[in-house]
């Protein structure tokens, strides 16, 4: 069978047309369901409704999300779960599958490595390809009509869990992905570059939409208040940022 890992950006509005046409040549989608009122869930439903392909929707595997000590490990073990749920899918249904990913899949996304990983065990035979996306800090540098570097100087891309160490490390242009409450929504290593300026954006390219940018010490509290807006409206929240040391 084959399998097509499709970038979808934010969603219906972002979708290229060689993914769009990937799509509609596919025999269905697969996508996690989420517990409770999953949004994100929705907009992909709206993305295979938009082009006449059935969504299945995959109950996820609950992931060790409190602080565990080895990281690496619990993301490891929620891969192989996702991997057992998918595979069972696939070989149910054959044909060709597509894998919605917000954003691009080569940006702080599993799917690749869980399709790499089914394709590895052998218990379903697949074939997959890739088709990039509109990536969150792409976005966000729209929306904020920015260049994410400054003139022939570099970008550091980083979760907002090792925000501390590139700092640390001398990084002064950085962006900041998954980012959560702790950082981008008032947290102390967030609270310690006070001087340095902020482009901030929650849910991009959606209806709640966020953004904030400024010196951060006066735009935490807009931004705390902002995602919090964003979450109630659209039941999630997605926020990356892009922080500048002071020349």
């Amino acid at each position: 069978m084959r399998v097509r890992i499709l970038g979808i950006g934010m969603g219906p509005r972002h979708l290229t047309p060689e993914a769009a046409d990937a799509l509609r040549g596919c025999d269905y989608a697969v996508a996690a369901r989420k517990r409770g009122d999953d949004g994100l869930l929705a907009l992909r439903r709206a993305v295979c409704e938009a082009h006449g392909v059935p969504l299945v929707a995959v109950p996820d595997p609950e992931r060790d999300r409190d602080d565990p000590a080895d990281y690496a490990a619990a993301v490891a073990a929620w891969h192989e779960a996702r991997v057992a749920a998918y595979e069972r899918v696939l070989g149910e249904r054959g044909g060709t599958a597509a894998f919605l990913v917000w954003g691009d899949p080569g940006l702080y996304d599993s799917t690749l490595r869980i399709v790499e990983r089914i394709a590895a065990r052998g218990v379903v035979a697949v074939e997959y390809d890739v088709l990039p996306g509109v990536s969150a800090p792409q976005l966000l540098a729209a929306r904020h009509r920015i260049v994410l570097h400054e003139v022939g100087r570099p970008v550091h891309v980083t979760p907002a869990r090792l925000l501390g160490e590139a700092v640390a490390a001398g990084q002064d242009n950085i962006v900041v992905m998954l980012g959560g409450e702790a950082v981008l929504g008032g947290g102390l290593a967030f609270g310690e570059l006070r001087d340095w300026t902020v482009w901030w954006g929650a849910n991009l390219g959606t209806d709640t939409e966020e953004l904030v940018a400024g010196r951060v010490g006066a735009a935490q509290p807009d931004i705390a208040a902002r995602r919090r807006r964003a979450r109630a409206r659209a039941g999630w929240v997605m926020d990356v940022a892009l922080l500048r040391r002071p020349v």
